[in-house]
């Protein structure tokens, strides 16, 4: 099947000479398919020569890359790019399909993953790593050093080069800071996540004939069957009468403090993630005169006050009349109509920052004699109270996004009763059906009629 038609526009050398501070004022610009590209020389010769290789690309029909956005004649066989090179193009890729912070993330695990794959007894300049924060992610050749491109072009390992004895190298320093002591697990396991599906890509790509990734050792594998998954502490928790008296507590002089009692209202009595009651809505909410009501938890904060779609998908859950009545005033009180309007915001317009909701959530357990919790653990209070409350397990997942094995391993204190609750019902059934047995009576008028 043939590929589409590029549209290719190539524009004339800019000047930038009168520009403050810049190094590189030559550019040339032009666009692929729409998409702006530009590269940046020092004089207007070394401009006019790349425009005129763009110029006869295009006229001798080539196809350009949309990663590099250079003509596919120029590239090096792939066997031959520099690690931080195909980086940059496995993110181009993938850049459109993820979510801010899935950006950020990646881009972090990378840059330290490209920081390593140079040659041995390289020293790394210190600001690489944090430079390369930025510069990886596509769309920001604008802003690249020029110095430390020449670094990593010199330094960088090809793809060819890694091999399982280096790549096992590489794999075991994503594990380590740089002062040499170990990463938190979760850090280590993102930094070799990313950096091993970045490989993976070049292996099905055709550059590295095999995956050189280390496989787990098998006395690993054991040890993570055996261990435990991180359960809450149930007895830490506030139970329905405390978590009321917090509520209360948290109402101060302070004008914010009312909106972060009805958000931690929202937190508890929906059991909500604090980043989705941040982005609360009022269309989300159906409130009703009487009787439970319903939130569409459909956005969450991704990033400082920028919506993005809840951790485990969109959700709806039904809320109590305590809280349908506590919205509703909240609603009146703030003149809150408009249907896309967020229902917590700072006088100011902007949105109450994390810090704050946690100062006068402690301030207010302070105020009540409990021990600091945060404000996340009143979404476990909720889990806790709906399992003691005899809910199903599967209703409770559904209601805070998680699947019925993440629930009881998280909230597996909340369960210790059941035991019993099975037993007592078990019996009665066994009991009914050994009564129903030695009951000649019945078992005849079961019988077929007489007549």
């Amino acid at each position: 099947m043939a590929r589409p038609i590029q549209r290719i526009k190539i524009y004339g050398v800019q000047d930038r000479r009168n520009a403050n501070r810049v190094r590189l004022p030559w550019v040339v610009r032009y666009t692929i398919d729409g998409t702006h590209r530009s590269k940046s020389y020092r004089t207007k010769a070394e401009a006019e020569r790349h425009r005129g290789a763009l110029l006869q690309a295009v006229q001798s029909g080539d196809r350009f890359d949309l990663a590099t956005g250079e003509p596919e004649s120029w590239q090096l066989p792939l066997a031959e790019l520099k690690v931080h090179a195909w980086v940059r193009r496995w993110l181009a890729e993938q850049w459109p399909e993820w979510q801010p912070r899935t950006r950020a993330s990646a881009a972090e695990a990378l840059a330290r993953f490209v920081t390593i794959a140079v040659e041995p007894r390289t020293v790394v300049p210190d600001s690489l790593r944090s430079y390369l924060r930025t510069a990886l992610p596509p769309e920001t050749e604008d802003a690249r050093d020029r110095d430390l491109e020449r670094w990593l072009d010199r330094n960088c390992l090809t793809l060819e080069d890694l091999d399982k004895a280096t790549v096992g190298e590489v794999a075991r320093e994503l594990t380590r800071k740089l002062d040499g002591e170990p990463l938190a697990a979760t850090t280590a396991a993102r930094y070799r996540t990313n950096a091993r599906a970045c490989l993976r890509s070049a292996v099905e790509a055709g550059a590295i004939p095999v995956d050189p990734w280390p496989s787990p050792s098998r006395t690993r594998s054991r040890r993570k069957v055996a261990r435990r998954k991180p359960a809450v502490d149930i007895r830490s928790l506030p139970n329905p009468e405390t978590m009321e008296r917090a509520l209360a507590a948290i109402d101060s002089p302070q004008p914010g403090s009312k909106a972060y009692r009805v958000m931690t209202a929202v937190a508890y009595y929906a059991g909500l993630r604090p980043s989705e009651v941040a982005m609360l809505r009022v269309r989300a909410l159906v409130l009703p005169t009487t009787g439970w009501g319903r939130i569409d938890v459909t956005e969450a904060d991704i990033s400082y006050d920028e919506p993005g779609e809840p951790k485990t998908g969109p959700r709806s859950v039904p809320i109590p009349p305590l809280l349908v009545s506590i919205l509703r005033r909240w609603l009146d009180d703030t003149n809150m109509s408009v249907p896309e309007g967020l229902i917590f915001r700072t006088r100011n317009g902007t949105r109450p920052t994390a810090s704050n909701w946690g100062r006068a959530w402690h301030r207010a357990l302070r105020s009540i004699g409990h021990n600091t919790l945060r404000v996340y653990d009143c979404r476990h209070a909720a889990a806790t109270t709906w399992l003691r409350a005899g809910v199903p397990l599967g209703e409770v997942a559904r209601r805070l996004g998680h699947s019925v094995e993440t629930l009881v391993s998280t909230y597996v204190g909340a369960l210790d009763g059941d035991e019993q609750i099975a037993n007592d019902r078990i019996d009665a059934v066994l009991t009914a059906q050994a009564n129903q047995d030695a009951d000649p009576s019945s078992a005849a008028s079961d019988g077929p009629s007489a007549a």
